[in-house]
C-alpha cells in the first residue's frame, strides 16, 4: 500500500521535482511542476500526522536495511506536526509565487529558482523526518546550499553579500554540528538517534558527550538564529526575493528548532539537559535578550522587511523560552509558536511582497498612505501585526498564553511580566507601520498602487484567516503541541 511508503514520498517527491525543474527552460513550466509537488506534500504530511496520532511512532527502513544499521525515517507526533507546517506553507505560497517570481527573477533563471526551492523544501522535510544524525546533516546541507542560492537571486546587489554572510555562518554551524555528531558516534558507535539515546545511558556525564552537546547546541543555534547568533538573518530576509523570504521565514528556523529539541529531549534526555546542566538558565537569558533586544532594534528600522526580520529573531526567543521554562505547558507554548509564528510571519511577508510587486519598495516612507490604494493588503498587515503582539483572538495569543501559564507553574511571575512587556515593544514597531500605512497622505509611489493579482492576494488572505482561526480552534495547533511536549518530556523516540 502507498500509505506504507509515505515517509519516503515526503522527501523523494520534492527531490524528483527539483530534477525535473532543472531540465526545463520555461519558468511557467517549472512553476507548474513545483505547484503540483507542493500541493501533494501536505496530503502526505497530514496522512503521517493521522497515522502517528492514531497508531504511534512510524519506523521506515530505507533500502531494506533495518535500523540501527541502515538509515531510518522515524515519524512521531512531533515531527509529523513539523512536516505538516513545512509542507502546508510550501503549498500555500506556490500560487503566490508565480507573479512574484516573474516580477523579481529574470526569465532565464526562473526554472532554476523553482528547482532550488524544491531542493530547499526537500532538505527541510528530510531534516524533520530522518532518524539518523548524519543523514540530518546531509539534509541540512542540501537545504542550506539551496537557501544561499535563493537569497543570492535577489534583485538588490546586497543580496549577494547577504548570501555570503549566511554561507559563512551556515558553514560554521554545520561544522559545529558534524563535530558534535562525530563525538557522539565515537562514544556510542551508532548514528541512529533512537539507538544513540539508548547507548548514551550511563555515560551522559562523560566529557566527550558533554562536548558533543555543546557543539550541537551552538551549531544548531546558528541555524535557528538564536540571539546573539542571528547576525545573518536580517540581511538574508531583507534582500532575498519576496517568495524566498516568505518561505524561509516560515520554515527554515522552525525546522532548526525542531532538530535542537529532538537532540535535547530524545537523545540526551531531560535528566541531562535540566538536572545536570544549566541549559534552562542559559536559554532563559538568551531568550529574554532576543525578546527585548531584537524587538527594540526592529522599532528603528526603515526597511520593513528588515523590521520583520528582527521581529523573527524576537519571536524565536519566545519559541526557545519554552525550552527554558522546562515544563509541559511552557514547552507546548514554544512548540505551538513554531506553527503560529510561521503562518503570521508568512502572511506579513506576503503582504510586503505584494506591496513590492506594485511599488517596488518596502521602505516605510514609501508606504505612506498605501492603505488608501491597497486596503486589503494593508489590512493583512494589521491582522498579522496583531498576531505578533499576541492580541486575543489571534494565533499569537495562544502561544503567549501557554508560555505565560508555564511561567506561572514555575512560580516565575516576573517572567510573565517580561512576556507582556516585550509584547508591548511589538506594539511600537507594528503600530509605527500601521500608522504610516493608514493615517498618512499617500506617497508619490503609493498613489499609483493597487491591490495585487488574485493569485497573490488569495493565498495571503488564507494565511490571514488562519491567523484568526487558530486563535480560536486550537486542536491542530495547541493540542498537537501539547502531545508533542508530553512525548519529548517522557523521552519519546
Amino acid at each position: 500500500m502507498i500509505s506504507a511508503h509515505l515517509p519516503a514520498l515526503q522527501v523523494v517527491l520534492p527531490l524528483l521535482g527539483a530534477v525535473v525543474c532543472a531540465f526545463l527552460k520555461r519558468g511557467s513550466w517549472a512553476w507548474l511542476v513545483a505547484l503540483a509537488v507542493s500541493l501533494v506534500l501536505p496530503a502526505i504530511a497530514l496522512g503521517l500526522l493521522y497515522q502517528t496520532y492514531e497508531g504511534g511512532t512510524i519506523s521506515y527502513a530505507l533500502g531494506g536495511w533495518r535500523p540501527p544499521f541502515g538509515i531510518e525515517y522515524r515519524v512521531d507526533i512531533f515531527n509529523a506536526f513539523v512536516l505538516v507546517l513545512v509542507s502546508v506553507i510550501g503549498a500555500v505560497i506556490m500560487p503566490y509565487a508565480k507573479r512574484s517570481v516573474e516580477h523579481e527573477i529574470p526569465e532565464d533563471k526562473q526554472a532554476w529558482f523553482y528547482a532550488i526551492y524544491l531542493l530547499c523544501l526537500c532538505g527541510l522535510l528530510g531534516i524533520a523526518i530522518t532518524g539518523d544524525a548524519f543523514n540530518a546533516f546531509v539534509f541540512m546541507e542540501i537545504s542550506s546550499l539551496a537557501t544561499y542560492a535563493l537569497i543570492a537571486m535577489g534583485r538588490d546587489r546586497r543580496a549577494l553579500l547577504a548570501a555570503y554572510q549566511y554561507l559563512i555562518m551556515g558553514t560554521i554551524g554545520a561544522t559545529f554540528y558534524v563535530i558534535g555528531v562525530g563525538l557522539l558516534y565515537s562514544m556510542t558507535g551508532t548514528l541512529n538517534l533512537a539507538d544513540m539515546a539508548n547507548r548514551l545511558a550511563g555515560i551522559e556525564d562523560s566529557r566527550a558527550v558533554l562536548a558533543a552537546l555543546a557543539f550541537l547546541t551552538v551549531g544548531i543555534s546558528l541555524k535557528l538564529a538564536l540571539f546573539p547568533l542571528h547576525v545573518w538573518l536580517p540581511n538574508a530576509y531583507a534582500y532575498a526575493p519576496s517568495m524566498a523570504t516568505v518561505f524561509l521565514s516560515a520554515t527554515a528556523t522552525k525546522v532548526a528548532v525542531y532538530l535542537l529539541l529532538r537532540y535535547f529531549f530524545s537523545v540526551f534526555g531531560v535528566s541531562v539537559i535540566y538536572a545536570d546542566l544549566p541549559v534552562s538558565w542559559i536559554f532563559l537569558v538568551l531568550s529574554i535578550a532576543a525578546m527585548f533586544g531584537a524587538s527594540l532594534v526592529a522599532v528603528f528600522q526603515a526597511n520593513i522587511k528588515r523590521m520583520l526580520a528582527y521581529s523573527s529573531v524576537a519571536q524565536i526567543g519566545y519559541i526557545t523560552l519554552g525550552i527554558a521554562i522546562a515544563n509541559k505547558t511552557g514547552l507546548a507554548g514554544g512548540i505551538v509558536h513554531l506553527f503560529n509564528h510561521a503562518i503570521m510571519k508568512a502572511a506579513l511577508f506576503m503582504a510586503l511582497g505584494s506591496i513590492f510587486f506594485r511599488i517596488g519598495s518596502v521602505r516605510i516612507e514609501d508606504l505612506a498612505g498605501i492603505a488608501k490604494r491597497m486596503p486589503v493588503t494593508a489590512g493583512v498587515f494589521v491582522v498579522g501585526g496583531l498576531g505578533l503582539i499576541g492580541v486575543p483572538g489571534t494565533a499569537g495569543f495562544i502561544s503567549k498564553w501557554y508560555l505565560g501559564l508555564g511561567a506561572i507553574e514555575n512560580g516565575w511571575w516576573w517572567l510573565l511580566m517580561l512576556i507582556v512587556l516585550s509584547s508591548a515593544i511589538a506594539v511600537l514597531y507594528v503600530g509605527r507601520v500601521v500608522e504610516v500605512m493608514w493615517f498618512r497622505e499617500p506617497s508619490p509611489v503609493a498613489k499609483k498602487a493597487e491591490e495585487p493579482p488574485l493569485s497573490m492576494l488569495l493565498p495571503t488572505l488564507l494565511l490571514t484567516f488562519a491567523t484568526i482561526y487558530f486563535g480560536f480552534d486550537t486542536f491542530l495547533t495547541a493540542h498537537m503541541a501539547d502531545l508533542a511536549a508530553q512525548l519529548l518530556l517522557t523521552g519519546g523516540r
